[in-house]
């Protein structure tokens, strides 16, 4: 390492420069730390510089040799020594010897490495393109110039000075000041001889000279558990280069070449540590590798297609369930390590289970060791609380247009399609990122550069991420919770859209649970609520969400929301979940629901599992898996799921006795499903609806069956279409439809 320094004889006195520099050494307010400390040239010749906080004595020693070459003059008594090198003219590698008044240690100094980023690594990350930045920014175990250590980066461009501090040095942010590289404000240092799980954070000092909060690393890739050994439990952790050896090769292969607009998708959402508790630990939570074991062959038995996690990146506080997340490249620690959720995501693949991320890209919380003026000025968000401010949830909303904030949330996108094989990312409230004047009155927000109320800027950032997910052929796709009339959201970017994979139907969630919530004495009222949907179907390739927001906040359970004595209360749910799995969309459930949970959701314990014990809650549970294999196994059930060819009315009219008949289809005509249902606790006897064909048409399912906890009524497990012309059909089915039931017919046997 050369630099420009003031030249320093034996036995000479410091000059005011070179003592103004040490002061500001020791102060920790140097500005260019390797500029002055380490190996430098000194008039005729080598001078080595070191901090060394508690050290009585230094010395240096020849690397190559081992030979002491230099002994060192305290200049500070903070510990700061000055070594001047005889009979040498160029820096040499070298290692420092200290002594704290005992034994001598030996070490290599920070001071003496070249840096670690390459020039083009700089490039790319101040033109905001650089798409692998969590390859080279966070911390990284490397060998560098032949030295085992850790390697850290961060992007802190208006800082002053910028520290690694940890369990390593005493968290003294006077001892690891970093390198600043470039005007784009990136920082970093190698520091010899740490390894895998050492704590750390960064110490800042802002543009105007303020020390700010420790701040986490914004590319950490694992985070620190509450609390801390030597920390609030807040800091990152120095990760292990993954050991985890993939299996799911053939499942990456075949993920690429399908057609997720015509697979069979069915979700199975997940809040992971509310799934299921250990109570022979008091309690604990289950480790992903316990959840490979346990959630991953459950999800498999009821015939789901996908698990979706709800968010997994680490985040401070249990009670935001993942949403305000702080290190967005590190697996939370609550469950194991990042290994061990490349377990897990194995586990799922190897059962052949997607498994989809809430990814939360819209907001960020404002914790002071957060992404919150990481450097002292408003960095990943606004600096307008207009602009920068989530008043409904007290969080920061990222500045899209700042090309480095679009490049870390880009990368990070990549970062768990690549590095963790996650099939999908289900991106959080989109509608709050696509809406200048989300949540807020009039004054309160700032018009686009149009004076719209568009944010250009989150539109562009998700057309691009989209862009990236699909153009990496992969196969992984993305869909959006977005709650709004947004046009095109799921369309492709080159006619115009947003380029999700899929959309949340929200309003088919409301409008449907709605219905299942009147008293079916009123529902003649409301009929339209389950057939407005299919005005817009087709608009979007949509899920349909029964996630859970639909079961906290007072909202109670969905077994809840059902009118009804106990019986019919099941059987409306029951009813609900066949309409549900038949409609035109993907499904999506979350936990709990699949054998109607009748409290509502608390993320603090885990489900109650006890209530299979009773028949109506094990009836729910074994009709889901049984939709969930028709509608697998079925084309007619899913291959046309976003298509309108995929659905016609029978008859959508009759609002008086609350029943409904409609027909779904596949790609081969051969392929089609008449689905009734009767929304009312009373049995239809004889009750006629066209078909498309002669034949016999096989009742595959009837939500009434007995072995669902129903009453029995039903067709003896099939009917005979008959020449009797009705609702268009030259043929007819006459039926018997059960109370609170849905009967699905397929012809042939």
């Amino acid at each position: 390492m050369t630099g420009a320094s003031t030249p320093l004889a034996a036995g000479t006195a410091l000059d005011a420069q070179d003592q103004g520099q040490i002061e500001a050494i020791v102060a920790a307010r140097h500005g260019d730390p390797f500029a002055f400390l380490g190996i430098h040239r000194a008039g005729d010749g080598i001078v080595v510089r070191a901090l060394l906080p508690a050290a009585q004595a230094m010395a240096v020693v020849d690397a190559a040799t081992g030979e002491m070459v230099a002994t060192g003059v305290r200049q500070h008594a903070a510990g700061f020594f000055t070594a001047i090198v005889p009979g040498r003219q160029e820096p040499f590698p070298y290692r420092l010897r200290r002594n704290d008044g005992g034994a001598w240690h030996e070490f290599d100094d920070i001071y003496r490495f070249m840096p670690v980023l390459g020039e083009l690594d700089i490039h790319l990350l101040v033109e905001g393109n650089h798409l692998t930045s969590y390859q080279k920014l966070g911390a990284h175990p490397i060998r560098h110039e032949s030295v085992e250590g850790v390697a850290f980066a961060v992007w802190a461009p208006s800082a002053q000075r910028v520290s690694v501090v940890g369990d390593f040095n005493q968290w003294d942010g006077r001892r690891m000041p970093m390198r600043r590289r470039h005007a784009g404000g990136f920082w970093e240092i190698f520091v010899p001889g740490l390894h895998p799980g050492h704590i750390y954070k960064y110490e800042i000092v802002g543009p105007t000279g303020e020390l700010l909060p420790l701040k986490a690393d914004p590319y950490a890739r694992q985070a620190e558990r509450s609390p801390g050994i030597a920390s609030p439990g807040t800091a990152s952790v120095v990760a292990a280069p993954s050991r985890h050896a993939w299996q799911d090769s053939a499942w990456m292969e075949e993920r690429w070449r399908r057609n997720e607009r015509e697979a069979p998708i069915s979700i199975y959402e997940v809040h992971l540590g509310s799934w299921r508790r250990n109570l022979a630990e008091q309690g604990r939570y289950l480790s992903y590798r316990e959840l490979a074991e346990q959630l991953v062959p459950y999800v498999k038995d009821l015939g789901f297609t996908h698990i979706e996690i709800m968010p997994a990146t680490e985040y401070p506080f249990d009670g935001s369930w993942g949403y305000q997340p702080i290190s967005l490249f590190a697996p939370t620690g609550r469950y194991g390590s990042p290994d061990d959720f490349r377990a897990f995501v194995d586990a799922c693949h190897g059962a052949g289970l997607g498994l989809w991320l809430d990814w939360v890209p819209g907001h960020f919380p404002s914790d002071a060791h957060g992404l919150g003026r990481f450097d002292g000025t408003a960095l990943y968000e606004h600096a307008d609380p207009r602009q920068g401010l989530h008043r409904d949830w007290n969080t920061l909303i990222f500045n899209y247009g700042r090309r480095e904030v679009a490049n870390f949330l880009l990368s990070n996108a990549l970062y768990w399609l690549r590095e963790h094989h996650i099939d999908g990312l289900r991106v959080d409230a989109v509608a709050s990122m696509l809406y200048l004047d989300y949540s807020r009155n009039a004054g309160e927000w700032v018009p686009n550069a149009y004076g719209g109320r568009e944010n250009l800027e989150a539109i562009a950032f998700l057309r691009r991420m989209n862009e990236l997910v699909f153009g990496d052929a992969t196969g992984a796709t993305t869909a959006a919770e977005e709650s709004t009339a947004w046009p095109m959201v799921s369309r492709p970017l080159y006619v115009g859209g947003l380029g999700f994979g899929f959309k949340w139907n929200m309003g088919w969630m409301h409008d449907t649970l709605g219905y299942m919530s009147r008293d079916p004495i009123h529902r003649k009222y409301h009929h339209n609520d389950l057939t407005f949907g299919l005005l817009y179907a087709f608009q979007e390739n949509f899920i349909l969400p029964l996630s859970h927001d639909e079961v906290v906040h007072g909202k109670g359970s969905l077994i809840g929301k059902m009118p009804g004595d106990r019986w019919q209360r099941f059987a409306n749910l029951r009813a609900y979940y066949a309409f549900m799995w038949t409609h035109p969309g993907k499904k999506l459930l979350f936990m709990g629901g699949e054998f109607a949970q009748e409290r509502e959701w608390n993320h603090d314990i885990g489900l109650d599992w006890q209530l299979f014990g009773d028949p109506l809650h094990a009836g729910v549970h074994s009709l889901v898996r049984d939709l969930n294999r028709l509608y697998r196994t079925l084309p007619a059930l899913h291959q046309l799921d976003c298509d309108p060819e995929g659905f016609y009315w029978i008859d959508a009219a009759n609002a008086g006795e609350c029943v409904l008949s409609y027909v779904r289809r596949g790609r081969d005509p051969d392929d089609f499903a008449v689905i009734v249902c009767n929304f009312t606790p009373i049995p239809r006897v004889d009750y006629r609806i066209g078909v498309p064909r002669p034949g016999r048409y096989c009742e595959r399912l009837n939500t009434d069956a007995e072995n669902y906890g129903g009453s029995g009524v039903g067709n003896a497990g099939a009917a005979e279409a008959a020449a009797h012309p009705m609702h268009g059909h030259a043929y007819s089915l006459q039926l018997q439809l059960p109370p609170l039931g849905v009967l699905i017919f397929t012809i042939g046997s």
